[in-house]
């Protein structure tokens, strides 16, 4: 990658901040979410692999909202695109009112399901949207700039999660009002930001993920493909790719609080900090990683992560004490680079096919609806020895980076 392309420009900036405000709006939702997986397991007495349905109902959206959103966006733009996201992330937080006080997992369910195509709508638009705010030999550094952020969000997640909800539980057990009132809060503050949104005026943008024929940028003679995606191998592999990332992040996630209290002995509370200090290494690893990626090819970065998750991986399931635990902390360090990057390798090159090809691989974010019970069946036995499952999805991720990223002229 040239050192001489810009980061962003100047006219882009204010909408390159909100943008990036929003990568961090979904981390803290998406994170919630592992949090009140533990609550209702506490509260409404369901098991590991009952409350893994959090996650199929949160990444169940993605899989059927991610084509409409990118035909909503195709069709009325960017901007309108991320007040919808956020209009459904609102009513979806607003409905945790009525499901707390019938104190239902369905409602739970279906309140997050709402909110989830929220969020999809956002990762649908987001994407492109922060990829289009300057030059396509940059974008995988906005991405991930954008994505770090996302990780500042998900250590926020568990840092109120474990405040205001699971510390609320053990002080008065069996009692939903905490999750009521914060999901009350988070709605009126979403709303909030989408009608400031409603009032900025987003700069008219060029299409950063079209193949140019730029010599400078080492990409001469290339022009736009308009082969079907299909056929464009290096984004059907993203497709795979994504879905096996997010397969591995869900599960990892689901059950990190159960490690913590189960291997460790931690106090939920207790462990929650500790699942919002492995996001805080997620935050770090994306902004090194943003750095690392100025002089290393993202998708041999990619490849070597995925490796350094695998050995992670064997170690949190060989149950080590500390060793293992500050290993399962790692594999969020590792996790940082990844969806932004596949995300941003699938994009390269499918110019007119962009939105939907971002909508497709949104799509793919479905796998952590899928992990996460599998691997509560395992977990019921042995937390430990469910975090042999990721191994699987590393090896996906590490194919992909090493050897079917790379655009096919």
């Amino acid at each position: 990658m040239s050192q001489t392309v810009a980061f962003t420009e100047k006219k882009y900036v204010p909408t390159l901040i909100f943008v990036t405000s929003l990568f961090m709006l979904w981390g803290i939702a998406i994170t919630m979410g592992d949090v009140l997986n533990r609550h209702f397991q506490n509260v409404l007495h369901v098991s590991k692999a009952e409350s893994g349905l959090v996650q199929f109902s949160i990444f169940g959206a993605y899989a059927v909202m991610g084509i409409p959103a990118g035909l909503f966006m195709k069709r009325y733009g960017y901007k309108n695109g991320v007040l919808l996201g956020l209009i459904l992330y609102a009513i979806g937080a607003f409905l945790f009112v009525p499901a707390a006080n019938s104190e239902s997992f369905l409602g739970f369910r279906a309140a997050l399901f709402i909110l989830a195509c929220g969020l999809a709508t956002l990762e649908a638009v987001a994407h492109p949207f922060i990829g289009a705010l300057g030059n396509q030999s940059s974008s995988d550094q906005r991405i991930n700039f954008g994505q770090a952020f996302n990780g500042l969000g998900a250590v926020i997640g568990p840092l109120i999660g474990g405040y205001f909800i699971l510390r609320a539980s053990s002080e008065a057990p069996n009692d939903l009002s905490s999750v009521k009132t914060l999901y009350f809060c988070i709605g009126t503050v979403i709303a909030s930001i989408a009608l400031a949104f409603s009032f900025v005026k987003v700069p008219a943008l060029s299409d950063a993920h079209a193949a140019h024929a730029n010599a400078a940028n080492g990409a001469a003679g290339a022009q736009v493909q308009d082969k079907p995606l299909i056929k464009q191998r290096h984004f059907v592999w993203a497709v795979i790719a994504q879905f096996f990332n997010v397969c591995a992040q869900g599960g990892t996630w689901a059950f990190f609080i159960n490690y913590g209290h189960e291997k460790m002995g931690f106090a939920d509370e207790v462990a929650s900090y500790y699942f919002s200090l492995s996001m805080v290494a997620m935050m770090v690893g994306r902004f090194i990683g943003t750095f690392l990626m100025r002089y290393i090819a993202p998708n041999k970065l990619l490849a070597t992560y995925a490796v350094a998750n695998i050995i992670m991986c064997l170690l949190v399931t060989q149950n080590l004490g500390w060793v293992s635990f500050v290993a399962l902390i790692m594999l969020n360090f590792f996790f940082s680079i990844m969806f932004p990057t596949i995300f941003s390798l699938g994009l390269k090159n499918l110019g007119k096919n962009t939105q939907q090809g971002s909508s497709i691989i949104v799509m793919g974010v479905v796998g952590g609806a899928i992990f996460p019970p599998l691997m509560g069946l395992l977990a019921n036995e042995d937390v430990a020895k469910a975090y042999y499952l990721p191994i699987i999805c590393y090896f996906v991720i590490f194919l992909f980076g090493a050897k079917f990223s790379k655009v096919q002229e």
